[in-house]
């Protein structure tokens, strides 16, 4: 039983370097702000392969997939660096690690390039984005020559939550942490939505689109969205905007066209179990979060075994934990 995390987070060092200057210690957190809201935690082990490695060597786990916060949000120029970093460090690792392509979806002919640049020159896999790209949703008209790209290259899409507060502004998220703490995830459901209901994947039949954290939790909420498509029902069926439907059924896309990941709940079987309400064994990848919100190699290893004792058929467990995403990675 292969087991293969397709979320674990990276920084470049170069990019990271000022902040950990003013740090005590490698363990040492200091918090990044957006627009006066918590957005991201910045630390020593953001960097380091090495404990990384050793975290997947303490917790059994043969593959990770390496994206970054510093190239997700669509900044081109960052974007660079983070694949170049990746580029330079993958090979150490001998086949443990393999790194996301990340790139500016919106950049035009420029991000386009990025891409081929990533996949071919530097051997990255699939490209990693925010939820929310400058300020536009994943149902944008914009970014439709990037999906093209990416199916066209059978190349996969991993979805992060938006690591600003994106479409939803910064009213109402101004204490707790409550950004970061359910605004993420609600980024994540109507990302979801958008892309069943903008059309996207109609449109693109090929592309493969990984949602992090469960897709926000969705699975909790299928039955409102699954009842909320009945346009008729709610007097919408004339709206050009509030009426659109996919040409499938909601849980269509949920079952053959989108992958969740488990990372994001901080390794709760609860989400795991939730999302299995909705969500078919097939469809789900193992993901951590680590180092973020995961961060002991023991708390990684407590995750996999309590996957692996999952009242499921084995194959399905070898599926969640390293199966899809084998498929996936091609």
């Amino acid at each position: 039983m292969a087991v293969i995390d397709i979320h674990i987070h990276y920084s470049p060092r170069s990019l990271i370097e000022p902040t950990l200057a003013s740090l005590p210690s490698p363990d040492a957190k200091l918090t990044r702000y957006t627009d006066g809201i918590p957005s991201y935690t910045l630390h020593g082990q953001l960097h380091d392969l090495d404990r990384h490695l050793a975290m997947m060597d303490h917790a059994g786990m043969d593959l990770a997939v390496i994206s970054s916060a510093e190239g997700m949000p669509g900044d081109l120029p960052r974007s660079r660096v983070v694949n170049d970093d990746l580029h330079a460090l993958v090979p150490r690792y001998k086949g443990r690690i393999i790194g996301m392509a990340h790139t500016g979806p919106l950049a035009g002919k420029a991000g386009l390039e990025e891409l081929d640049r990533a996949w071919t020159e530097l051997g990255l896999r699939g490209v990693a984005i925010a939820s929310t790209l400058g300020g536009k949703g994943l149902d944008d008209e914009a970014l439709y020559p990037f999906y093209e790209k990416v199916q066209a290259a059978g190349q996969f899409i991993f979805v992060h939550p938006t690591l600003a507060c994106g479409t939803l502004g910064t009213q109402g998220f101004g204490a707790y942490d409550l950004f970061r703490t359910v605004g993420r995830e609600f980024e994540l459901v109507t990302a979801v939505l958008r892309l069943c209901c903008g059309g996207v994947l109609d449109r693109f039949p090929m592309l493969n689109i990984v949602m992090s954290h469960f897709g926000g939790g969705i699975s909790t909420l299928v039955g409102r969205i699954r009842d909320y498509q009945d346009k008729e029902f709610w007097g919408l069926a004339a709206d050009p905007i509030h009426g659109r439907r996919p040409k499938r059924d909601f849980d269509y896309y949920l079952h053959e066209r989108l992958y969740f990941d488990t990372g994001g709940h901080f390794g709760e079987m609860t989400a795991v179990r939730a999302a299995l309400l909705n969500i078919p064994p097939s469809r789900l990848l193992f993901g951590t979060d680590y180092p973020q919100e995961i961060r002991a190699p023991e708390d990684v290893k407590a995750f996999v075994d309590n996957l692996k004792a999952l009242d499921l058929p084995p194959a399905e467990i070898d599926a969640i934990l390293g199966g899809n995403a084998r498929a996936l990675l091609g």
